[in-house]
């Protein structure tokens, strides 16, 4: 009576946690209960062919917002073809507004929000008797302590070839109301000896690279400390093996005792994700979230000039009451801090987010399928809107590759947003493509378009020369040593 947990991650370097944790408190029915992950973009009829070969009884599927619609062919397949099969969903994408999606319809039951205590219990049902009655059932939230934890079920595998998540905390404190994070109502600390206690574990079997899924890591400075500690430890005990650590950051919390832990890494072993979201006191007003924009750039400043952390800064295009020129700002305001990265992301309605009481009154309009991306608003059209996402799609392609940084600030000039619009809307009419450009082609484009704007052929081609120099050879596996500086040369010169 095997139990398997799947589900489809959005990449092979993803190791699902959350498959992980329901694994670690399953209890007495540890010993029947397998995990098999798989991958977007498989076919169909394999993924449910490699369940099947486990012969189970229950099949748990974890859904998200990237995998949802091929879940649902996932579990119509099995529902046809092992109908005696119980499948159970749980998940982000399950959690809210359960009624009238199609995956919910084709399964036998739902698991809503924390899934450690409850799915266990409704497998011990299933598998026993009596059947269950309700379909949708609400996870209990059990106290932390009185959870296992799930780190010792990472492979070596896993270590060697994956990114592991991990957790020092659960949930979040603040209301962003873009975010399913706002429906928390608070943030729960793990005990912080034990967790530490399964990172040195975790380091001692090989694990380098841990990447936090703490919505706020630094809310509690204290914690924080230790945290950052346990890392610069390992770094000071062996500075050739280097360890990698990736926090969401608190933009506006930063006090002197954690910038001096921060001070002490070296280059390559911190990143911080960081959300701005927007600079517009208003519109943060409007989405609730408190932000003392002042202070947030103040540190990522401080950051960018005194740490060796990799600044991932995220901002968000189609919030309520935020029409385009507000943007522009706030991203002009970004650019000029020096972030390593800007995440130019597009508002997504995420199930259960409160977001959805702006629809109305600011004409809010979502794609119905999935990620339910935002396509108008009352400020901004349809066309615009697509207009910005072609622009974060090239911004990810030439700013945010590290493939073009000195040409990218030639490109910007004294008005960032502005000029890499214009040269976004160039992009689209020549190419008509926004993803499969070579790097070659695309490093033509870009010369091209730095002489359209006044530079001369040998400085723009000097320029992103300096920049691509030694990388275009590897864009296509079939052109030879040989033959690649020659082919360099002729499409950056032409």
């Amino acid at each position: 009576m095997t139990i398997i947990l799947s589900t489809l991650n959005a990449r092979y370097t993803h190791a699902s946690l959350g498959l992980r944790y329901l694994l670690a408190n399953m209890a007495e029915l540890t010993a029947q209960t397998r995990i098999a992950e798989f991958v977007i973009g498989a076919k169909t009829t394999e993924l449910v062919e490699r369940l099947l070969a486990h012969q189970p009884r229950i099949i748990g599927l974890g859904v998200y917002i990237w995998n949802v619609e091929e879940t649902t062919r996932v579990v119509a397949m099995l529902k046809r073809v092992a109908p005696g099969v119980t499948v159970v969903l749980g998940g982000p994408e399950v959690s809210h507004e359960t009624s009238g999606q199609e995956i919910v319809r084709l399964a036998d039951y739902v698991v809503t929000g924390w899934g450690e205590v409850t799915f266990t219990d409704l497998c011990r049902q299933i598998l026993a008797g009596p059947q269950p009655l309700m379909k949708v059932h609400a996870g209990v939230q059990p106290p932390l302590a009185e959870l296992q934890l799930p780190y010792a079920l990472y492979s070596d595998h896993d270590i060697a070839h994956r990114t592991i998540y991990v957790e020092a905390s659960r949930g979040c404190p603040f209301k962003c109301e873009f975010c399913l994070s706002a429906l928390d109502k608070t943030a729960w600390p793990f005990a912080l000896d034990a967790f530490l206690a399964e990172m040195e574990a975790l380091h001692a079997r090989g694990a380098r690279l841990f990447k936090f899924v703490d919505r706020t890591f630094n809310l509690n400075i204290k914690t924080s400390l230790k945290i950052m500690q346990f890392f610069l430890d390992k770094l000071a005990a062996n500075p050739d093996d280097p360890v990698y650590a990736h926090f969401e950051l608190v933009p506006d919390h930063l006090p002197d005792a954690l910038k001096e832990g921060i001070a002490q890494f070296p280059p390559g072993a911190l990143q911080f994700e960081i959300g701005i979201q927007s600079f517009n006191p208003a519109v943060q007003a409007l989405v609730s979230r408190r932000q003392d924009n002042a202070k947030a750039a103040e540190n990522i400043r401080w950051l960018c000039e005194h740490s060796h952390a990799h600044l991932h800064v995220d901002l968000i295009a189609g919030l309520p009451g935020e029409d385009v020129a507000s943007f522009a700002r706030g991203f002009d305001q970004l650019v000029a801090l020096q972030p390593h990265e800007i995440q130019f992301g597009i508002l997504k309605r995420l199930r259960g987010t409160p977001i959805i009481r702006h629809t109305e009154p600011f004409g809010m309009v979502f794609d119905p399928y999935p990620p339910y991306t935002i396509l108008a608003t009352s400020l901004i059209d349809f066309g615009t809107m697509l207009r910005l996402v072609r622009f974060a799609r090239y911004w990810d392609l030439v700013a945010n590759s590290g493939r073009f940084t000195h040409t990218i600030v030639a490109l910007l000039a004294d008005a960032p947003f502005e000029n890499f619009m214009a040269f976004s809307d160039w992009m689209y009419g020549q190419t008509d493509a926004t993803h499969r450009i070579a790097l070659d082609r695309l490093a033509a484009l870009v010369r091209r378009f730095l002489e359209l704007q006044g530079m001369a052929h040998e400085d723009a081609v000097a320029l992103v020369r300096s920049d691509c120099a030694g990388k275009l050879d590897t864009t296509r596996a079939t052109t030879t040593a040989a033959a690649a500086p020659q082919r360099q040369a002729r499409h950056l010169a032409a």
